[in-house]
């Protein structure tokens, strides 16, 4: 009688040997791990493993030193709804010259006078017409003088009338050619003074040049009334505010201003 046992077949389990048991829905298969069981190599949430985090670094739980937690705002943020960050809004707008980019500014200031060349001196614009007077008067009395003979415009009333005219043509030619191309008479040349464009600055050229050279001079040809406009004309500038313009200024747009040494 022959005391070996039969081999089981591959597929049964060996006598008295437990066989594995399946993982059921609440344990872990192979390889997983459960979600109460965690591992003894993994620090827990508040260890750091070597290596993962340096020393006084927050952990990821913990915020930063420029975040905020929850319902908090951190230290370089700006809590919702107070508008943008001081360093994202932009500055007020700067109002520059009304001279614009002749002076450096920009139009539309709030201070008409800023960036503005200084007002020329009403003594310093008296002077000048005086000379430019008696540029023009000299050589056109000299001339008339030359052309008529016995020239007596102070006792004769005709010629005092022919002197005039004729004066009034002149000084108009002369002002408004030195005007539109260099901005300036001889007188405010000797002067230091000159005319500007008061919205941008610049030589009254063209149109304004002569509109303020014709306002200027042709009203005396008006008998009588002609002075009158004049008189008020050049007075005007005395009580004028706030760039001291005479009447020829205000239709050309003009004001007198210095000229920088």
């Amino acid at each position: 009688m022959s005391t070996d046992q039969p081999t089981p077949e591959p597929d049964e389990p060996r006598p008295n040997e437990p066989r594995p048991s399946e993982p059921g829905p609440s344990q872990p298969g192979p390889g997983q791990q459960g979600p109460e069981q965690a591992r003894p190599d993994q620090p827990g949430p508040s260890e750091q493993g070597p290596g993962e985090q340096g020393l006084g670094e927050p952990g990821p739980s913990e915020p930063g030193p420029g975040q905020g937690g929850p319902g908090q705002a951190g230290a370089g943020e700006q809590p919702e709804g107070e508008g943008e960050p001081f360093a994202k809004q932009q500055p007020p707008p700067s109002y520059g010259s009304p001279y614009g980019d002749a002076y450096g500014g920009a139009h539309g200031s709030a201070d008409p006078l800023a960036g503005m060349p200084p007002l020329a001196n009403r003594g310093r614009r008296l002077v000048a017409r005086i000379i430019d007077a008696l540029i023009v008067g000299i050589p056109v009395g000299l001339v008339l003088a030359v052309l008529v003979g016995d020239y007596d415009p102070v006792n004769n009333n005709d010629e005092a009338t022919v002197m005039t005219i004729v004066y009034a043509l002149v000084y108009f030619v002369y002002e408004g050619l030195m005007l539109t191309k260099y901005g300036q008479t001889v007188g405010k040349k000797v002067m230091k003074i000159r005319v500007a464009m008061l919205e941008n600055g610049e030589i009254p050229a063209g149109q304004p040049g002569w509109l303020r050279a014709g306002t200027y001079s042709l009203p005396e040809i008006v008998p009588c009334c002609g002075f009158i406009f004049w008189l008020i004309n050049v007075l005007w500038c005395t009580w004028d505010r706030p760039y001291h313009q005479c009447l020829h200024d205000k239709v050309a747009k003009t004001v007198v201003v210095s000229v920088p040494s």
